[in-house]
């Protein structure tokens, strides 16, 4: 028997969340150091995953099958394809940097405030999202996927309403209000969408006879297993929308807005770097490949929710006098494009829309650290307090600069090359669209560069002027990740290479080809 990699994957972080949780409260710093050492080596496993998997194999490598609940036929089903592969990656990468740029974010505060919880419990539910994240990656069974999809709500519920923000101009008592606020919402929208996906992982259990992924959509290839037209609309709706709201996609957006201004700026890393993920990721696994009929017949509207939120995220974003609200309303945006390119139902527009969810991760990252950073040291998020920074903080400011240009996908930056394949993608089939989609670029141009403008330069504010720059720890968090855009900005080819079969496949699943160019090459 090979050794269960995909367990150990996901079972690592979940055993280092259980082990930091027992950490004794009066040793904070190690509780701190398990976390982080416990991140560390989940990475070298999901680098081991990444070596070990072969791009050129079967669909789903690295299998794990094991009985569960026979008598409702649930399995402990796991198995990576390249999608999941590079998104397990992405995850596991981020994760110690969250952990190392929020170090001192649950210290108890020197009044002694008893809003703030042990500071072992804000490391441990990190780990414990991770773990559930990771395994919903992996598994091919329908209701082990919805256990942990639903379960990640938990630990992400407490890190938003028990380890938010500190920079509140209302006070302590105010942002205590607003964290639950906030959390709650969070929590409301996730669990609606859950309990109608609930409703529609059952049905699908009544008209296939059992939860497996693979054995539901090879009977659907091979005809064996048939679905009525409405039934698999009614079943694609509900998976569909527990996944736009997690995603999240116009108009099911505005828990997102809440949960990032309210969170720290790693937490609010977890949630649109990591989490928003598997919303995305599973419109990929499940949506397209349990219902392709269905997905065609939805892909009209879909595009048009996906157009809305590139325009109206970026709008909304130029407005905002709120950092991390800003940076909320872009992620919005990116979103769009990211759920345009999975439903352009191309492969250059699914490519570029797996190459945007790391890309994506990674800027975003960067954005937000670098901003939490600058924020911890101002005590304020609003754009107007802040103004030459890069007089007094040239590196943190030159930091946030290549984050905003990653953001706005400048040509060299890694988001580029995943935005340009999901417009050429939409293009070639649905022109208008493409066209349209355009405008999201130059907003993002817009609105990326008035906030450096605002915050960076211009005269030095008194309250800036002694602002330090970036530090030891903080260069640690930021530099890889600034390397990691410049190098898939110039060079994607090893997650393409990864994420294109698996694209191919699902291009297959909803018999789909690409549409031939109007005018041929010359030859």
């Amino acid at each position: 028997m090979s050794f269960p990699l995909l367990t150990a994957a996901a079972a690592l972080p979940a055993v280092g969340a259980v082990a930091t949780a027992a950490v004794p409260a009066t040793r904070r710093t190690a509780a701190k150091w398990l976390a982080l050492i416990v991140s560390l080596a989940t990475l070298a496993l999901a680098i081991t995953v990444l070596i070990r998997f072969d791009p050129g194999g079967a669909r789903y490598q690295l299998t794990e099958s094991h009985a569960w609940i026979t008598d409702f036929g649930v399995r402990y089903e796991l198995g990576v394809d390249g999608i999941a592969v590079a998104l397990i990656a992405l995850t596991a990468l981020l994760i110690p940097f969250v952990i190392l740029a929020g170090w001192h974010d649950a210290d108890p505060l020197e009044t002694g405030n008893r809003h703030w919880r042990p500071t072992q419990g804000f490391f441990a539910l990190i780990l414990a999202v991770e773990a559930m994240v990771i395994i919903s990656f992996e598994a091919t069974d329908v209701f082990l996927f919805y256990l942990f999809f639903e379960a990640m709500l938990i630990p992400m519920y407490f890190l938003i309403g028990g380890f938010g923000d500190r920079a509140h101009e209302h006070g302590e008592e105010a942002a205590s209000t607003q964290r639950s606020y906030a959390a709650v919402k969070f929590l409301l929208y996730n669990l609606v969408g859950g309990l109608i996906m609930l409703a529609a992982v059952i049905g699908l259990y009544v008209v296939a006879g059992n939860f497996s992924l693979t054995e539901i959509a090879q009977a659907r290839a091979n005809g064996s297993l048939h679905m009525a037209t409405n039934t698999e609309r009614w079943l694609f709706l509900g998976f569909f929308f527990a996944f736009a709201v997690k995603a999240p996609l116009w108009p099911l957006h505005t828990w997102l807005l809440n949960a990032m201004q309210e969170s720290t700026a790693p937490v609010a890393v977890l949630i649109t770097a990591v989490v928003d993920k598997v919303g995305t990721f599973a419109m990929l696994r499940f949506c397209l490949q349990l219902f392709p009929g269905a997905s065609k017949w939805a892909t009209p509207v879909i595009l048009v929710l996906a157009l809305i939120s590139i325009i109206y995220g970026a709008l909304l974003a130029v407005g905002q006098r709120d950092i991390k609200r800003l940076v909320a309303y872009a992620s919005i945006s990116h979103f769009g494009f990211i759920i345009l390119g999975i439903f352009a139902m191309t492969s250059q527009g699914q490519s570029g829309a797996t190459l945007y969810m790391v890309n994506h991760g990674i800027s975003t990252a960067a954005l937000m650290l670098v901003a939490g950073f600058l924020i911890s040291r101002r005590g304020s998020r609003l754009i107007a307090d802040y103004g030459g920074v890069q007089k007094v903080a040239p590196v943190l400011a030159g930091t946030f600069l290549i984050g905003g240009l990653a953001t706005l996908s400048l040509p060299g930056l890694a988001p580029f090359v995943s935005e340009f394949l999901v417009l050429v993608g939409t293009f070639t089939r649905y022109p208008a669209i493409g066209i349209i989609a355009t405008f999201g670029i130059v907003l993002a141009a817009l609105y990326t560069l008035v906030l450096y403008q605002r915050t960076m330069t211009g005269p030095v504010k008194p309250e800036v002027s002694a602002m330090p720059d970036l530090r030891a720890r903080e260069l640690v968090v930021v530099a890889p990740l600034i390397v990691l855009l410049i190098f898939l900005g110039v060079y994607p080819k090893p997650v393409t290479d990864i994420v294109n079969p698996a694209v191919k496949q699902t291009m297959s699943d909803v018999h789909k080809t690409d549409p031939k160019p109007s005018v041929e090459a010359a030859k």
